[in-house]
């Protein structure tokens, strides 16, 4: 089977989980920009988690760039990685409207941890599929960002309960050390090409 439809309805599921969140976010009660302030951890972790889900649609376009044809282990690990990314607007929701308070910032850890193991499985499974020579693998190299990421999760996770701050801190650290695109697959493509 071609990419095209695991494509198309990955970047549904995504786009209607960002409006999911963005409906999340409440006018506020007044007119002041004093009615804002309430609202200022709601839109923290909105931003926060719009760029955790812009990150993942961003690196599984680029994953799905060295797929040539889609296997049913695929897509089941396809529908587990949107599983968790679903998870979003609510892990958002809960860790906002209670100001990062610890369970909702282990929660909302748990959740990004989850969606990373569903990415790196997705991941694996591409990389069976395409053997040895699995362009892929030669892609993603040591994959330092994929090794680092669960790590500060769970360290995040561990430390909601001693410092919602620190906890929040780590989340922030590894959506930063993602939001430069990956590129490593575009430029093997290109250099294939050639």
């Amino acid at each position: 089977m071609g990419k095209s439809r695991i494509e198309a309805f990955s970047d549904g599921v995504i786009a209607i989980i960002i409006t999911i969140m963005v409906l999340e976010l409440k006018v506020p009660q007044g007119e002041g920009m004093e009615a804002l302030v309430p609202l200022v951890p709601v839109f923290l972790s909105y931003v926060l988690s719009f760029v955790y889900v812009g990150i993942y649609w961003n690196n599984h376009h680029h994953m799905l760039h060295a797929v040539c044809s889609v296997t049913g282990p695929m897509l089941w690990a396809n529908l587990h990685l949107l599983f968790w990314l679903s998870l979003f607007p609510f892990a958002t929701a809960w860790t906002g409207e209670n100001h990062f308070a610890a369970a909702p910032s282990a929660v909302y850890g748990v959740v990004l941890l989850m969606a990373a193991i569903a990415y790196w499985i997705l991941q694996q499974i591409i990389i069976g599929s395409q053997g040895r020579d699995s362009l892929l693998k030669r892609a993603i190299g040591s994959d330092w960002k994929g090794k680092a990421s669960p790590v500060l999760y769970l360290i995040g996770i561990a430390t909601a309960y001693w410092s919602q701050w620190i906890s929040e801190g780590l989340y922030v650290l590894v959506a930063l050390i993602w939001l430069v695109p990956d590129r490593r697959i575009e430029h093997l493509l290109a250099s294939k090409e050639m």
